[in-house]
Formats: C-alpha cells, sequence, structure tokens
C-alpha cells in the first residue's frame, strides 16, 4: 500500500523536507521533478527531513518531459486550486500518484488545460485565503487518500 507523491519544481526547501518526512511516515514515494528552487543538499531541507531522507523512497527527475514519459500509463490526480472538483472525489488507490505544483504558481497551466478531469482541489471556506501551504495541502491529501486505500 502505497501512495506516489509526486512535487513538480518544488521552491521551498523547507516544505519538500517537511513532505520527505511525511512521506516516509505514511509509507509513501516522493518523487522529486527539477528543477528546483534550492539545492538537494539545503541545510534547510535537511532540517526539515531530520535524519529521515536516507530512509525516504524518492526518486529524482530531470524535468516534467522525463517524469510524464515515465509515468504516462499510470493513473493521476492534479491538486490545484483551478480545481473543480473537490479533493473528497479524488478515486483514490494503491499507487496512484498525486501531483502537486510549485509553491509560488502552481502547476503549468499546460498541465491543467491537458488534466481537466483529474484536476481537484481543497476547498477553502474564506475569500481572505488563495492557497495553502504546499506541506500542508500534501499532508491532508495523503492522509484522506489512506483511509481510501
Amino acid at each position: 500500500m502505497a501512495l506516489n507523491i509526486v512535487l513538480i519544481e518544488p521552491e521551498i526547501p523547507n516544505n519538500t523536507g517537511n513532505i520527505g518526512r511525511l512521506a516516509l511516515a505514511s509509507g509513501s514515494n516522493l518523487h522529486l521533478v527539477k528543477p528546483f528552487g534550492f539545492e538537494i543538499d539545503d541545510k534547510r531541507l535537511k532540517r526539515a527531513g531530520l535524519d529521515y531522507w536516507p530512509h525516504l523512497n524518492v526518486t529524482y527527475y530531470d524535468n516534467i518531459d522525463a517524469f510524464f514519459s515515465q509515468h504516462h500509463a499510470e493513473k493521476m490526480a492534479f491538486l490545484s486550486s483551478h480545481g473543480k472538483q473537490n479533493h473528497w472525489d479524488i478515486p483514490f488507490e494503491d499507487e496512484l500518484f498525486l501531483i502537486f505544483g510549485k509553491e509560488s504558481v502552481g502547476l503549468h497551466k499546460s498541465i491543467l488545460n491537458k488534466h481537466p478531469n483529474q484536476l481537484y482541489k481543497i476547498p477553502l471556506y474564506s475569500a481572505h485565503v488563495r492557497s495553502l501551504n504546499l506541506a500542508n495541502a500534501v499532508s491532508i491529501i495523503v492522509y484522506e487518500g489512506l483511509k481510501h486505500i
């Protein structure tokens, strides 16, 4: 039983470190798609991931095309504030790929346009909030998924 957490072009090392720790704690696999907004040996990434990073199942990709060419046949759910469906509607199953965009702009428009039926959002109940912190959003989705698989 494992979910796949995919971070496309993550920018903030603390978020990536915390998501790595979450991946290990939840039995999930972590996929990191370059370019990153930090060096993978950044002390902030290591601090957030503590000493868990060596135990993590993490795969690195040179770019978005490399990731999608390797996993084009996999089942995926794309998370974005632009989604029309709520995250409760994700058809969770073992080995599902959960795709998250970079902190500053989310997923590329080309990805949003290509996968409109697989696009989900976490509902926000305040007009004053545009989005959640990436590490918080990943946590919500992963643990919701674990309930279903």
